[in-house]
């Protein structure tokens, strides 16, 4: 990859901050968001609104890498809309993004949103959680988001001011949006601990944040591939029937979420035969650098094979985990 494209897909991946402090959004009173045309919106910023059930929408990102401009939504978000308020869930990238996502909910209810949940901590999905605080609303998250944001690690390493959540969740719960009920469960894999999905169930419809990737290249090297391919395991398991929103793609359902685990198989018996051979990581990226024929037209490609400052490659990160490993891992 070249540098000038490196660049690109760096800066459009981990640079989009926000721009209120904590202490300072904080102390904000409530403020009504700015007036935006959302069709406009919509469009320039490469989202499309889909209904998935009654009362659920996504908004789902069309985006590729490296993107045209900055204005383009990175990830996808969600709503949920209950008797007595709304769930939306991911902020984007930008507080004008999260503006836009608000401005959606006020043309499919007049509903107040009540929280907003940050399925991870990765700056494409929480980015805009300022213009969440601005509103006064509150917002949700797991485990250790607040240290990972606050103290800029990972992928947010170059995030300016993020904001955290405030309510922080550790284990299955449920938000009630009146009569709507949204089970919150922990998920592991993607984002060291921080992940959460978010179900549905009288629409069984499945909101996963960044455990799958649908048809598209999966960032890796801020997570446990093991992990992840055991979470994969349990969503199908678990949610047969669902209506699957993913962090990144288009609504799918379990065959979905098959074919993300797959892609996940295909890679840990490829640093297996790494292993096997006992070539160093240099020779095996080498050697593997070009996209498998059944992953050709996934998005996402550069984070396949490509050495990105701060953002290692699948390959890199199954070297590091499974060829690398003491053990010898279960392939599925």
């Amino acid at each position: 990859m070249n540098k000038k494209l490196a660049s690109l897909v760096l800066a459009f991946l981990v640079t989009l901050g926000i721009v209120a402090s904590f202490n300072a959004s904080m102390a904000q009173t409530p403020t009504q968001p700015p007036a935006i045309n959302v069709k406009d919106g919509l469009t320039k910023a490469g989202l499309k609104l889909q209904e998935v059930a009654s009362g659920v929408y996504a908004l789902i990102a069309s985006v590729d890498i490296p993107p045209a401009n900055s204005d383009l939504a990175l990830a996808n978000g969600g709503i949920v809309i209950g008797s007595d308020g709304v769930l939306v869930i991911d902020t984007f990238q930008s507080p004008d993004l999260a503006n836009l996502m608000f401005a959606t909910v006020k043309t499919v209810t007049d509903k107040p949103i009540k929280y907003v949940l940050n399925t991870h901590y990765h700056n494409d999905h929480t980015g805009g959680n300022s213009a969440a605080r601005a509103l006064g609303i509150p917002i949700v998250g797991r485990g250790t988001i607040r240290e990972y944001m606050l103290n800029r690690r990972g992928p947010n390493a170059q995030a300016s001011n993020p904001i955290p959540p405030d309510l922080i969740i550790n284990s299955e719960t449920s938000l009630w949006l009146g009569d709507r009920q949204v089970k919150i469960e922990r998920a592991e894999g993607h984002s060291s601990g921080t992940d959460i999905t978010a179900y549905v169930p009288d629409s069984k419809v499945l909101f996963t944040g960044d455990i799958l990737f649908n048809q598209r290249i999966p960032f890796i090297g801020d997570g446990n591939i093991q992990a992840w391919q055991g979470s994969l395991y349990r969503l199908i398991s678990t949610y047969p029937d669902a209506k699957v929103v993913p962090g990144h793609g288009e609504v799918s359902d379990r065959s979905g979420l098959q074919e993300f685990q797959a892609y996940f198989s295909d890679l840990v018996k490829l640093a297996l035969s790494w292993k096997a051979r006992g070539i160093t990581r240099e020779q095996a990226i080498a050697q593997s650098s070009k996209i498998p024929d059944a992953y050709k037209d996934y998005k996402f490609q550069p984070l396949y094979a490509s050495e990105i400052p701060n953002l290692p490659s699948n390959l890199f990160t199954a070297y590091d985990q499974i060829a690398r490993s003491a053990s010898i891992p279960l392939v599925p």
